[in-house]
């Protein structure tokens, strides 16, 4: 039976040594019949274990049922019930610790592949099928919504559904967030994205680019402007402040400014980028993966150092593979403690190897550094991606909305804060997430925005 099978069928990707030298995406996709393979490989659990661990709690064995059957449209349906973004997640959610991890194959062999057949349904639905949007009855009620990373779009999509005017007011001056800016695309290519954005514009939503909201132009401007409800969905992408580490040196990055550079600016990079021979990151997340993947195509020699074991990563176990495989120098247990340089400009760091003792807050066993094990190490580029803090721009001068201790909007799990018409979700409420944790708050929210300008009158 096939479904006794305990190994996944293999996901196609570029070749080591062709991809390496290119930014297209790595996975190529299943084919119908390794999807179809794949898909009875399910076996229908009664308890759905799977549904559980998914944050959104989409309905997989019955996605997957269609797949198995050959139908993809069906699967289609099902899926975006509950998902707004099904190519994106099936690209970036980290599957192994939520849906996946609760899979019975997982007991004794590999999980099925459900975020590879998640993407398999979407991609296939995107080639036969122009963006499109139904019509629906507008209720002359306008929203608006700060951000246009995963948890706006989610938000804007369901409410532009519902008849209200949607409009986005995005910084950058590219729509998508942390999905265009924060993400490679050799992981989510833009043309997935751009997709988005355009069944977004279909609906009914304006984008507006390059229109931050802070002191200039406030949550109260917005009130005054019309609109009846707002939505706080700005992300987190503020550095976190390293230690030791002198960032005012050329060469130093953050790796959100990194990833910026690269995804939206790879004709014009600075030289410091461009033209690096050697780079070291700091970091032991999908952040740091993707940015020494990034410095591995710009044709630099690199080295990722993460102060625990790489068995203990937060990095998507795939994408630690591919990290692997594309001859980048991984050094566990590794920890950067100051930079030399030379007329303001890096030339190198000066690391100190450590060794794990007892559990942290976080109950991963804490790092701690070895006596009298610093080390040179000479690079032209260091890259830190040691985690962001929430952007207060949007918010900070907003009376009465309650923030947590870290900084983020105080919302409950209805996106509803302290300020009756202001709603949060995503990074900006819980810090740095995942895409489907921020999308599933942008969808809660925008069920509680509805009540709340019923309820107005």
């Amino acid at each position: 039976m096939i479904n006794n099978v305990r190994e996944r069928n293999p996901m196609p990707e570029q070749a080591r040594e062709v991809r390496c030298t290119n930014f297209n995406e790595v996975a190529l996709g299943y084919t119908e019949a390794d999807a179809i393979r794949e898909a009875m490989r399910c076996l229908n659990c009664r308890k759905k274990p799977c549904v559980a661990g998914c944050p959104i709690h989409q309905q997989i064995p019955e996605f997957i049922a269609r797949v198995a059957e050959g139908d993809f449209e069906g699967a289609y349906d099902i899926i975006t019930v509950r998902s707004t973004m099904p190519s994106i997640c099936g690209r970036v959610c980290p599957q192994e610790q939520q849906c996946e991890k609760n899979c019975a194959h997982a007991v004794k062999g590999e999980a099925v592949g459900i975020g590879r057949l998640e993407r398999f349904v979407a991609d296939w639905y995107a080639a036969r099928h122009p963006v499109s949007a139904p019509q629906v009855e507008k209720k002359g009620k306008k929203v608006a919504v700060i951000g246009s990373g995963p948890a706006g779009i989610a938000c804007a999509g369901d409410l532009a559904a519902m008849g209200y005017d949607v409009t986005i007011f995005e910084k950058l001056t590219y729509a998508g967030g942390i999905l265009t800016y924060g993400i490679p695309q050799f992981v989510l290519p833009n043309s997935v994205v751009d997709r988005e954005i355009e069944t977004l514009k279909a609906r009914g939503v304006e984008i507006v680019t390059g229109t931050p909201i802070d002191k200039d132009k406030s949550v109260d401007d917005l009130f005054a402007a019309g609109y009846e409800a707002i939505f706080v969905g700005n992300g987190a992408d503020v550095p976190q402040p390293p230690r030791g580490l002198d960032t005012s040196l050329t060469g130093v990055w953050s790796a959100n400014d990194y990833l910026t550079q690269v995804n939206l600016h790879n004709d014009t990079l600075p030289a410091n980028i461009k033209d690096a021979k050697r780079v070291l990151v700091v970091g032991g997340g999908n952040v740091a993966v993707d940015a020494v993947r990034c410095a591995r195509r710009l044709g630099a020699e690199t080295i990722m150092v993460y102060r625990r074991t790489i068995a203990e990563a937060p990095a998507r176990r795939d994408e630690i593979a591919h990290t692997y495989e594309e001859d980048i120098e991984i050094r566990e247990l590794t920890n950067p403690v100051s930079c030399y340089s030379k007329d303001g400009v890096l030339t190198g760091v000066k690391c100190e190897k450590m060794v794990l003792g007892e559990p942290d807050e976080s109950g991963r066993r804490r790092p701690v550094p070895v006596k009298g094990s610093e080390f040179e190490t000479e690079v032209d580029a260091v890259i830190m991606a040691l985690g962001t803090q929430a952007n207060q721009m949007s918010y900070a001068g907003t009376p009465g909305l309650e923030k947590t201790r870290k900084g983020c909007v105080a919302a409950d799990d209805h996106g509803c804060t302290s300020c009756p018409g202001i709603f949060a979700g995503g990074d900006a409420a819980t810090g740095a997430a995942t895409v489907i944790l921020a999308m599933g708050a942008g969808k809660h929210a925008a069920k509680s925005i509805d009540a709340y300008i019923k309820q107005k009158g």
